[in-house]
C-alpha cells in the first residue's frame, strides 16, 4: 500500500553486522552510520516529498522490554538529522502484541500484520515515510502504510535500512 520503498542494501553479511550490533548490543552510533546509507540511497532515488515526516515502526512491548529501545525509533532519530526532517512517534501505534515476525513466511507474515498498527495523529494531508530497519516481506511496512493511508495520509514512503534477499525469507514457507 505504500507508495515506494526505499532500503539502503541487502540484509546479507557483512552488512547485516551494523544492524545487528544496533539492536542485539544496542550499539547506538550504528543507527547513525544506518542512517547516512539510508539518506544516500534516498538521495539516489530522487529523495522525498517536500514537508515528508519521519514515522519509526513502533516495536512490540516484547521487544523493547528486552532491548530498551525501539532500533527504528534510533534510525529514524538520526536519519531526521540527516535529511533535515522531523521525526513524529506520536502518529502510530501498536493495537495489540503479535508474535515476532522473523520464523515466519510469507503468508503467515501477512496474517500476523494486518491491523497490527493505528493511526493515533492528525494526519490528513501529510506526505510520511515509514522508517524500518529491515524489510524482509514487507507485510509490517505494509500494515503500518495502510493504517497511515486509511486516517488520511497523503503518501506514504516506505524506508528501509535493509532487504532480506528473497531466498532467505521464501525458505520459510
Amino acid at each position: 500500500m505504500f507508495t515506494r520503498a526505499i532500503v539502503a542494501f541487502d540484509y546479507a553479511a557483512p552488512a547485516d553486522l551494523l544492524i545487528l550490533q544496533l539492536k542485539q548490543r544496542g550499539q547506538y552510533a550504528r543507527a547513525g552510520l544506518l542512517a547516512r546509507l539510508l539518506a544516500e540511497s534516498i538521495s539516489h532515488q530522487g529523495g522525498l516529498a517536500p514537508h515528508t515526516r519521519l514515522v519509526p515502526v513502533p516495536a512490540s512491548a516484547a521487544s523493547l522490554l528486552r532491548r530498551g529501545f525501539n532500533p527504528a525509533t534510533e534510525i529514524a532519530r538520526a536519519l531526521g538529522r540527516a535529511l533535515r526532517l522531523p521525526v513524529d512517534r506520536g502518529l502510530l501505534t501498536r493495537t495489540r502484541e503479535a508474535p515476532t515476525q522473523h520464523s515466519l513466511g510469507r503468508q503467515a507474515r501477512s496474517r500476523n500484520a494486518r491491523e497490527l498498527f493505528r493511526a493515533t495523529g492528525p494526519i490528513a494531508g501529510l506526505h510520511l515515510a515509514v522508517v524500518d530497519d529491515v524489510m524482509t516481506t514487507g507485510a509490517t511496512l505494509d500494515a503500518v502504510s495502510r493504517a497511515l493511508l486509511d486516517a488520511g495520509a497523503a503518501s506514504v514512503t516506505a524506508l528501509a535500512v535493509a532487504r532480506t534477499p528473497f531466498p532467505a525469507w521464501h525458505a520459510a514457507e
